[in-house]
């Protein structure tokens, strides 16, 4: 659970900087928001963030 809030800032980070210097737009970071946001909901969740985890220790 460490790793969640400083994760979430680089992420929404990596966000705004392609919405100013990558061209992306503001419909298309929310849709990814909300995606990410139902895809913690499923079942698939803990694979993910477990995934997340290793790939943190690895680095």
């Amino acid at each position: 659970m460490a790793v969640t809030i400083p994760a979430a800032f680089l992420l929404g980070l990596i966000v705004y900087l392609l919405c100013k210097y990558a061209g992306l737009k503001p419909w298309q970071s929310a849709v990814s928001v909300l995606f990410g946001f139902f895809l913690a909901s499923t079942g698939i969740a803990p694979y993910i963030n477990q995934f997340t985890e290793t790939l943190i220790r690895l680095l």
